[in-house]
């Protein structure tokens, strides 16, 4: 592999699934501990997002990996630093093909960076029906009738006195779901 590139760019490894984060720490130590790697091994990330995920009825931010078994490293290819990354324990190979390294677009590096959107995970759809967890219409039930993920809240049509229904509008994690 000849020192054809002189600007860093990134590039995509595979890794072996669950082994991101240690590749990234092995990479980064290997690089800080050598000062021929640090002029061409600049960063490395594995891309996440925050997720909002229910559970026992709260709202708990987490961080997912973006793209599981994948780790972005922003470097110059030669010879030197693709055996480094190549032979970092946990590496499958960089994504390319035949394992040669292609660097990615400015675009895709920008799409892989920045979609660390907020997601709500949880196990409840349109149509299912719930149990009111507090407010003024705890232990009431209903069908769930809209979920609005960007204001967090929840539209449920509640069965009141004598088989009336009301719509209301509560919270994500003031609802569970009936098993």
């Amino acid at each position: 592999m000849a020192e054809t590139e002189k600007t860093p760019q990134w590039y995509v490894v595979h890794t072996y699934s669950g082994y991101e984060n240690k590749v990234k720490d092995n990479l980064e130590k290997t690089v800080e501990n050598n000062e021929e790697m640090q002029k061409l091994i600049f960063e490395v990330t594995v891309p996440t997002e925050e997720v909002d995920e229910i559970r026992n009825g709260k709202r708990v931010t987490t961080q997912r990996k973006t793209f599981p078994g994948y780790v972005l490293v922003k470097m110059i290819i030669t010879s030197e630093s693709w055996y480094v990354v190549r032979n970092t324990r946990g590496v499958t190979g960089f994504v390319g093909p035949e394992s040669k390294p292609v660097p990615l677009s400015d675009q895709e590096v920008e799409r892989m960076l920045t979609s660390r959107s907020r997601e709500a995970r949880f196990n409840i759809a349109v149509g299912e029906d719930v149990r009111i967890l507090s407010g003024p219409l705890e232990n009431f039930t209903g069908t769930v009738e809209e979920i609005d993920m960007d204001r967090a809240k929840i539209r449920v049509k509640v069965k009141m006195f004598l088989g009336r229904e009301m719509q209301v509008e509560v919270d994500l994690d003031q609802v569970q779901k009936m098993e």
